[in-house]
């Protein structure tokens, strides 16, 4: 039986995973903003109420880390308000919702891998906004599953790896924070997670539903990370670069971020019986992506 998800964001990095990914039977759906905006009630409740869907898919948010800081009511809004409204929609339709949330909502004090119960404290505007948008999916709608994930990167969009791509061409030495830790994520992988969630979901009556985490195996800083980009780049023939380690504080941001975001997985993947590979073996496939210049 075919099953018709309602995705928004589908403009966004994982969002244009997921409909490379889409299958004759699991059909995704991914209005623009002409059609779901999230900065209107009435729009979010149509799009939901367009149709009986086999599950919705949050996957839309306002990203911009730094930028959230000035623009606090837009960044809740996103990331706050339009997840609760959807919520009521969805327990009001009785379908099943899926949010996509972050790392950030831990303050990064925790000397190991965060799991699903360990206590929140955002310390930034994003990340507090995404903590909200947590709340308001939990108390609206009882049919949800949050997925938490962390440093998504992929061959479409801005984000790390494109950004580190570019600086090598641009430099010869790039000095990049090492003393912050977490867990990069392929988009592509988180999309094929997120889609074999939705096929496996069984509606109201699904044991599963609750929080989770998600990112691609192995921990890393951001410095290692670009030293792996750079090197697996330069192994196909890509511009080599020096990475210099520096402390968080030499390279000052309007937000802070956790000092440690490193995501456990354990749950998700006996949940769902998710298989997750290292984020080097990812980092490969998204280089490679690029290289064919295979975009969607």
């Amino acid at each position: 039986m075919t099953k018709h998800v309602l995705v928004t964001g589908g403009a966004g990095q994982v969002g244009l995973s997921m409909q490379a990914l889409g299958n004759d039977a699991l059909v995704l759906h991914t209005p623009d903003r002409k059609h779901l905006d999230l900065m209107s009630d009435v729009s979010i409740r149509d799009a939901v109420f367009s149709r009986q869907w086999s599950g919705v898919i949050n996957a839309a948010a306002y990203t911009a880390v730094d930028k959230a800081e000035s623009e606090k009511d837009i960044a809740w809004h996103v990331n706050a308000v339009a997840p609760g409204i959807l919520a009521q929609a969805c327990a009001h339709a009785k379908v099943p919702l899926v949010h996509i949330s972050t790392d950030y909502v831990f303050s990064g004090e925790l000397g190991r891998p965060y799991v699903e119960d360990d206590p929140v404290g955002p310390i930034n505007v994003y990340g507090a906004s995404k903590e909200a948008g947590e709340n308001a999916v939990r108390s609206a709608c009882e049919s949800h599953i949050i997925i938490r994930t962390s440093w998504v990167v992929s061959a479409w969009r801005s984000n790390f790896l494109k950004t580190i791509l570019r600086l090598s061409f641009e430099r010869e030495q790039l000095r990049v924070v090492a003393d912050q830790t977490g867990r990069p994520t392929s988009a592509h992988d988180l999309a094929r997670a997120l889609l074999s969630i939705a096929e496996q979901l069984d509606g109201s009556a699904d044991a599963r539903f609750g929080t989770f985490h998600f990112a691609n195996a192995g921990g890393t800083n951001w410095a290692d990370f670009a030293r792996e980009i750079i090197r697996i780049n330069g192994a196909h023939g890509g511009r080599d670069a020096a990475v210099s380690s520096i402390a968080a504080t030499d390279d000052p941001t309007l937000a802070r971020r956790p000092r440690n975001s490193v995501l456990s997985t354990e749950k998700i993947e006996a949940a769902f019986g998710l298989r997750i590979r290292p984020w080097q073996e990812a980092t490969l496939d998204i280089l490679a992506k690029l290289a064919r210049k295979d975009l969607p």
